[in-house]
């Protein structure tokens, strides 16, 4: 078995400048998450919905790290090799979200904030809301707090057990691939795994927000969401380790891929955007069209902006395929389409926050009442339906910073996370060597080439 030598680099060095810098930003979305705090209405959702966004964006991106890397182990994909080790440290990431997400889970569970209506069981109860009281065998407190630190501990012990197996073979350099065929394994296994957990939690963390609403689409349109976004870092993250001198055996042929991936990811998305807004609005049947139509009318720079952002850009841009190979052109599109997308995760959580606060503050007495009971009839009353219930909201959805379009605060806690993210990232990229010596598809990997 060939060892991998190289004059490169062999480990990234994560310098005090970088641990400063880092953590600045981190100190950044404190402030920010604590000023929201003192700034915010009584149930402190402008607070509860922030931490709720940052937290499942980045913690989807890990996520997809570690599922399309468990793709290509389980496809005996060889082009990724010879940076694999940024998708493992990315996929790390997955600790910070297991304490995020279940913190949430906790408060969520003592009644602490009011991010889901369904959450307080005593007033759909006594409103006699059938859609929730039907969907209360799923959606309740303990089922949201279970599901979150087994599914989302599952998917950590699964990569790291892979990470460190990818690691083991760097020294032992076993000429049986005893190690790669253990992570195939492990991958197999977290594949299923990945494939219902990560829709159920979807369905409980985001959808569930929009609780007399759901799609059967949702969960692929926001884990394409999360995979686009997870390519996006990865671009941005080999373009400025490549600037520092690291991963000379990236070659243009591997930025050209996942340039690739971000082209035909995007369109996949915009797909799976258009059908379900298409399926929704050529039915017309108001409990379905109410999601749409709250955000149509009352977010229309974001619901319009999503898709200029997200498709119209990288569609354009990435078509030529001398683009995808320019560092320049695919970082500023890698970079943009990042905030697009949690832009796009802002417009799923925020307006049903916003309704659902409104409905706690005492709403439910004129307008939110509507929203349960004008679902329940919407069989016999059509798009009349949607636009009882869609009236419900509007005193919660006047504009708003923070609630109808991100601000300041918004931004600053988005810098918070991405810094924290970003840490854990380098910390675990500087653990082990950069590229892989032993990994038996490492040789197919710097011998890419279309």
């Amino acid at each position: 078995m060939s060892t991998y030598i190289s004059d490169s680099p062999t480990h990234f060095e994560f310098t005090a400048r970088h641990r400063m810098f880092l953590l600045v930003g981190i100190a950044l979305g404190v402030i920010c998450l604590g000023m929201t705090w003192m700034v915010d209405d009584e149930f402190h959702s402008r607070f509860w919905s922030n931490l709720l966004h940052n937290s499942v964006f980045f913690t989807g991106i890990a996520l997809m790290a570690g599922f399309f890397l468990s793709v290509c182990i389980i496809a005996w994909a060889g082009w990724h090799t010879v940076f694999k080790r940024v998708w493992e440290a990315m996929s790390m990431n997955l600790l910070v979200g297991l304490v995020f997400m279940t913190i949430i889970a906790l408060v969520t569970y003592m009644h602490g904030n009011h991010l889901y209506h369904w959450a307080d069981v005593k007033s759909y109860v006594a409103e006699d809301d059938q859609i929730l009281i039907g969907k209360s065998g799923f959606l309740n407190k303990n089922i949201y707090l279970i599901f979150t630190v087994v599914f989302v501990g599952l998917w950590l012990f699964f990569m790291t057990r892979i990470r460190n197996l990818s690691i083991a073979e760097d020294s032992d350099g076993d000429a049986s691939f005893s190690h790669h065929h253990k992570m195939r394994k492990y991958a197999a296994l977290f594949l299923p795994l990945v494939g219902f957990s990560s829709a159920a939690m979807i369905w409980q963390w985001i959808m569930s927000i929009d609780a007399h609403w759901y799609s059967t689409m949702f969960a692929w349109y926001t884990g394409a969401s999360w995979f686009v976004s997870m390519m996006c870092f990865t671009v941005l993250s080999l373009i400025y380790l490549k600037g520092k001198g690291y991963y000379p055996e990236v070659t243009k042929e591997h930025i050209h891929d996942l340039g690739k991936f971000i082209f035909a990811f995007s369109i996949f998305w915009t797909y799976l955007w258009f059908s379900q807004y298409m399926l929704i609005w050529y039915a017309n049947i108001g409990e379905e069209t109410v999601y749409f139509k709250e955000r149509f009318d009352k977010y229309p720079v974001l619901f319009y902006g999503n898709l200029l952002v997200n498709f119209i850009l990288p569609f354009f841009v990435l078509m030529r395929n001398d683009t995808k190979r320019k560092f320049g052109s695919l970082g500023f599109v890698a970079g943009v389409v990042f905030v697009g997308h949690w832009i796009d995760f802002f417009l799923m959580i925020k307006p049903g926050v916003a309704i659902n606060t409104h409905h706690a503050m005492g709403g439910h007495g004129d307008h939110g009442g509507d929203h349960g009971h004008g679902a329940e009839h919407a069989g016999e009353h059509g798009h009349g339906v949607a636009e009882s219930v869609g009236h419900g909201a509007e005193h919660a959805s006047e504009f708003v910073l923070g609630t109808t379009f991100p601000g300041f605060l918004e931004l600053g806690t988005m810098i918070g996370f991405l810094s924290l993210f970003i840490l854990v990232f380098f910390m675990v990229l500087s653990k082990a060597r950069l590229v892989p010596k032993n990994d038996p598809y490492l040789e197919e990997s710097l011998h890419h080439h279309v």
